[in-house]
């Protein structure tokens, strides 16, 4: 190298250097909001017995109180990708980080329990234009290859520990301070996001499209959900054969279809159908799906079961799902590694076995049981579904260019958030049916509790396991290997888009 090329050679890497921090400074005051977002999917867990005595909540109703929030959540998703690439996805971001501040200040003043239910409605809205707008900028800054590779499995890391960390901060909020600060919490969280959202982050929308909205597609397939897990969820007392059942099923199925009819002719689809032609993108949405239905309805079973039939409180609760959160950022390095590195098909598959084992293990659980003997194992093995969630994020997102970066990550995380709205519904109605089941055969409450929640572990591991076959036939390697190991020859080089 001569003199010259070495003092190019310095020339570009101081400046760069700034563009490289400028990154990194918006990525984490995008992680900040996601991981705002994801704890709000399982915060509520712990508090839901202390919320349902504080507003009278009937007992059936009491997963609304999640469900609500993840239906909107995931239901909107695509809509407020397609509105993040359209219309500014920094603008999107604020707007919807404003929609969920608001929101959770009315959550936590909330003294019925419509109204709560209401606003974790708003607040998952909120949460759908925030997700896709944050990932999409992440890939904007970060090019497909090892960078946007070490980015997705940082985010895939916040993901999966805010999930367990929820659990935590929910029960040390109920236990010194009040169901109330789980909501409070997120005030000062959202005001200093938008404070530094203007300038830490970059604005970027797709230059010159016709901003056109496909809210008709996005209102058809979130009352399709919407009626789905309402069905599920009331079949157990109304009757899976009764005349209401049936019909929700069918007005549900009806308005998917309406969903589809609608995006083969749409203008500017809301969900470009063409997108599955990428067989990794289908595959890895797939799998997504059944993440999110095994992982958070374990959260939610386990942790009724810890609280109604274990007695713990929601402070010692949220202690005791901290195994599987140090199982997930024990194994988020290694994980980034060996999907770099090896193989993200085998890493992914992987991961899908460890939380359905975790989870099996779990069915094991006695009436009288005692946490290192009957609960840490189950819950440190689960923490392995670090493994899932990042190839997933990588596979979801490979092959896509800037024009459906918006789409594909709301995509993703609609995957994943209705497969928790619909799993944790399914779980909530296979525990409750089989307690009743066993209450009428003579057993007493808690063994009917344990019953039904053995019966939901059961159902959820093999929701999980499900998740494997899939992955071998639906991921491809090369189209892996393409967002993987493609570009390890590049990993020193700082993207243009970078600054």
């Amino acid at each position: 190298m001569t003199s010259l090329d070495r003092r190019n050679d310095v020339s570009h890497k101081e400046s760069a250097a700034p563009g490289e921090v400028r990154r990194w400074r918006a990525f984490a005051v995008l992680a900040v909001a996601y991981f705002m977002t994801i704890v709000d999917l399982t915060i509520t867990n712990v508090a839901l017995p202390t919320i349902g005595r504080s507003l009278h909540f009937p007992e059936s109703d009491l997963q609304w109180v999640v469900t609500a929030y993840g239906l909107t959540f995931g239901g909107f998703l695509l809509l407020g990708g397609r509105a993040a690439d359209l219309a500014g996805r920094r603008r999107l971001f604020m707007a919807g980080v404003a929609i969920f501040t608001v929101a959770s200040l009315a959550c936590a003043l909330a003294t019925s329990d419509t109204f709560l239910i209401v606003m974790r409605g708003i607040q998952g809205l909120g949460a759908a234009v925030v997700l896709p707008a944050a990932l999409s900028i992440v890939m904007n800054m970060f090019g497909e290859g090892a960078e946007r590779n070490k980015a997705l499995s940082a985010w895939s890391g916040i993901g999966a520990t805010a999930a367990t960390v929820g659990l935590l901060a929910g029960g040390v909020l109920v236990r010194y301070a009040g169901w109330q600060y789980i909501f409070y919490l997120n005030v000062p969280i959202g005001a200093v996001t938008l404070l530094l959202a203007r300038r830490a982050v970059p604005e970027s929308r797709l230059a010159g499209a016709r901003r056109s909205y496909d809210a008709l597609g996005a209102i058809t397939v979130t009352g399709a959900l919407v009626m789905l897990v309402y069905a599920i969820s009331q079949a157990p007392t109304a009757g899976w054969t009764a005349v209401r059942t049936l019909a929700l099923l069918a007005a549900s199925a009806a308005l998917l279809a309406a969903f589809l009819v609608i995006e083969t002719r749409a203008e500017a689809p809301l969900l470009p159908l063409r997108l599955f032609r990428l067989t990794t993108l289908a595959g890895s949405n797939a799998v997504g799906f059944l993440l999110g239905a095994s992982f958070f309805s374990f959260f939610f079973t386990g942790t009724l079961y810890m609280q109604q039939v274990l007695g713990y409180s929601a402070l010692t609760t949220g202690l005791a799902w901290l195994a599987t959160s140090l199982t997930a950022l024990a194994l988020a390095g290694p994980a980034q590694i060996l999907v770099t590195r090896a193989s993200a098909k085998l890493v992914m598959a992987a991961g899908m076995t460890l939380v359905g084992a975790g989870i099996l293990w779990a069915t094991q659980v006695p009436v009288h049981g005692h946490y290192w003997a009957n609960l840490a194992g189950p819950l440190f093995v689960a923490g392995g579904a670090i493994f899932a969630f990042i190839p997933v994020s990588i596979g979801a997102l490979a092959g896509i260019t800037d024009h459906d970066a918006g789409v594909a990550s709301g995509l993703l995380n609609t995957s994943q958030q209705i497969g928790g709205a619909i799993g944790v519904a399914v779980a909530s109605t296979v525990a409750a049916t089989h307690s009743r089941l066993l209450m009428s055969q003579g057993h007493g409450a808690a063994a009917a509790l344990t019953g039904g929640f053995q019966q939901a572990f059961w159902v959820t591991g093999l929701t999980a396991l499900a998740a494997v076959p899939v992955t071998f036939l639906l991921i491809r390697r090369a189209e892996l290997a393409r967002a993987t190991a493609a570009s390890l020859q590049h990993e020193d080089t700082v993207p243009a888009r970078a600054a």
